[in-house]
């Protein structure tokens, strides 16, 4: 850690007049946490009470050395090493942190290994959401700063360093808009013996994430007709197709060789996640197709809405990357659901 080259300290009730080398952090329980005094400050006398409620006894002159570099202008260096696409901060430092937020709708993507090493480093910080986690316009998604008031130019040229060699470390990508072909499976819902419900669920998921339904095909338990309205979706131009039920062991569902027998291949059946053990994905060509078991239908977050971001964004979802969402992947069925400010799925 460099050492801060302190001329002069002053007592406080001494310091009237005096500029603050850094902002003064105040809080009062349950109510209030923030800057009190900002750094450039120009004590006051009136401010003398204030600083010694704070625990101010002393009020410190800073000189910096020619290898040291301050807090805030540390932070801004590390914010424009870390920040992506998407991601903007504020040129003003409050209490030595810049905050990053998002500028678009997305879902934050982190480089967690590059993460890892930048903070291995010690005296930087930066702290973001988790990897794949949706977020809004506005949304923080991650916070940078040097730990110690001073620190060594080096030290954080070599975070920068880090950042710089794998950039970005956080950023935010928003989702394409595509259109997407269903596919209702199911005798029962076929013949209308029971009314469908899943239609509907799916056609809000996707409108949340900026895409449109543009084909919806029904079938019942068939192997040739399942693949046959896969293939008219096709046809249709679907550039996302998404089947619901029949993903089961029970001999009647049928929807996952229904998906085969329209020429799906890469398909990886099975999760990690509950609920969504029996989701199934693949592709048929360049489009992919998803098999949503019923469980979609019943809860309001799935493996489903693990997976599709990413989907959307044109990630490959193989058996390795269904395998990692094993941990974090419990819901905990919330009475009153608040994801994904929870760790679903934040393997």
């Amino acid at each position: 850690m460099a050492e801060v080259v302190l001329k002069n300290i002053v007592p406080v009730a001494e310091a009237v007049g005096m500029v603050l080398p850094h902002d003064i952090t105040e809080i009062v329980k349950d109510t209030f946490k923030g800057r009190a005094f900002k750094k450039g400050h120009v004590i006051r006398a009136e401010d003398i009470d204030h600083l010694r409620r704070l625990g101010k006894e002393h009020i410190y002159v800073l000189q910096l050395g020619p290898d040291e570099i301050h807090e805030n202008e540390a932070a801004l260096c590390l914010a424009r090493a870390l920040a992506g696409s998407g991601v903007s901060y504020s040129e003003e430092i409050v209490e030595g942190k810049v905050s990053l937020k998002a500028v678009v709708e997305g879902v934050l993507k982190v480089d967690r290994d590059a993460l890892y090493r930048f903070n291995c480093i010690g005296e930087v910080m930066c702290a973001t959401l988790h990897d794949n986690t949706p977020v809004k316009k506005g949304e923080q998604v991650a916070a940078a700063r040097l730990i110690p008031l001073v620190g060594e130019r080096q030290m954080v040229a070599e975070a920068v360093a880090i950042a710089r060699a794998t950039f970005p470390i956080v950023q935010v990508m928003p989702l394409p808009r595509v259109k997407v072909g269903l596919v209702i499976t199911g005798s029962e819902v076929f013949y209308g013996r029971i009314e469908d419900r899943f239609e509907a669920v799916l056609r809000e998921k996707l409108a949340q994430m900026g895409s449109d339904v543009s084909v919806v095909g029904f079938a019942p338990d068939d192997v040739a007709l399942i693949a046959a309205e896969i293939r008219k979706c096709l046809d249709a131009g679907a550039e996302l197709i998404v089947t619901s039920g029949g993903m089961s062991v029970d001999p009647d569902d049928l929807t996952r060789l229904g998906i085969k027998a329209a020429g799906a291949e890469s398909t990886v059946y099975g999760t990690p996640v509950l609920p969504g053990a029996m989701f199934l994905v693949g592709r048929i060509g360049g489009v992919p197709i998803l098999g949503v078991p019923a469980c979609g239908m019943f809860h309001k977050i799935t493996v489903l809405d693990l997976v599709l971001p990413r989907i959307l964004l044109g990630e490959t979802i193989d058996r390795e990357a269904l395998a990692a969402l094993g941990h974090g992947g419990l819901c905990r069925n919330c009475p009153q659901c608040q994801y994904p400010v929870c760790g679903f799925g934040k393997a």
